[in-house]
């Protein structure tokens, strides 16, 4: 316990001396820094493929092409999402996409009707997105998330650099602004996630996925009637292994 807590404490002030060191830091030149020069061979991007997931995914494919970039496939996902996927990876030439699913094993198991979410929507998070992706990140020291502060209340407070269980989150978008992704789309002319025009702004499972009204925060679409707001990738350490 001594040693897992002193791994913590190390990686905490490690985030908290990169976020002193690059905050201000043009986002493209950040992410450079952090794929070519921080973690070199040992950092990804974790994508949704979702309403915004394209600004990185860009900013990416200038810098290496080659990038992990992890998808977590849920098997209940949007077949527009998976569309996107391709035309995304096609468009921008990315080389290193690697698709995560759930244990068909444990699925079986716990979820053989595809029915988990409306019963217990955490566990359903847990195997489909929790537990694919602290397996894969087994191997890498620091990851990439395309969260902000602006989707909703609870991401208010969203550092640039975080610690997680003495892994690094990047968040490099933490501070931007809805029109800046909308800038930053336009400008380098890339293709919209065609559920966006429908107005889904955060894109999960078909299940827990609806449109968002006009006023609410874009995250509100996601577990509609229920007090969940994430599904559990940023609220816990994530490790191998890890059956919560």
């Amino acid at each position: 316990m001594a040693g897992n807590e002193a791994a913590l404490s190390a990686g905490a002030d490690s985030a908290a001396r990169l976020g002193a060191k690059f905050a201000g830091l043009d986002t493209r030149e950040l992410m450079r820094r952090v794929i070519a020069d921080l973690f070199p061979g040992r950092i990804a991007l974790v994508s949704s493929f979702g309403a915004d997931s394209a600004v990185l995914l860009h900013m990416v494919a200038q810098i290496d092409k080659t990038t992990p970039v992890l998808f977590i496939d849920t098997r209940v996902l949007f077949a527009e999402t998976l569309a996107y996927r391709d035309e995304l990876v096609n468009h921008l030439g990315l080389s290193n996409v690697i698709a995560l699913e759930p244990k068909p094993a444990l699925l079986a198991v716990e979820d053989p009707e595809n029915f988990l979410w409306a019963s217990n929507p955490g566990r359903c998070c847990e195997i489909r997105k929790v537990l694919p992706l602290a397996e894969a990140l087994e191997g890498y020291d620091a990851w990439i998330s395309g969260r902000k502060r602006f989707q909703a209340h609870t991401r208010n407070g969203l550092a640039l650099f975080e610690s997680e269980g003495g892994r690094i989150k990047v968040n490099p978008l933490a501070h931007w602004q809805a029109v800046e992704i909308r800038d930053y789309l336009d400008a380098f002319d890339l293709p919209r996630h065609p559920l966006v025009a429908k107005n889904y702004f955060s894109i999960g499972c078909i299940p827990c996925t609806s449109p968002v009204r006009p006023g609410e925060d874009p995250r509100a679409g996601r577990w509609r009637g229920s007090s969940k707001v994430e599904c559990g990738l940023h609220t816990l350490p994530l490790y191998a292994g890890l059956d919560i």
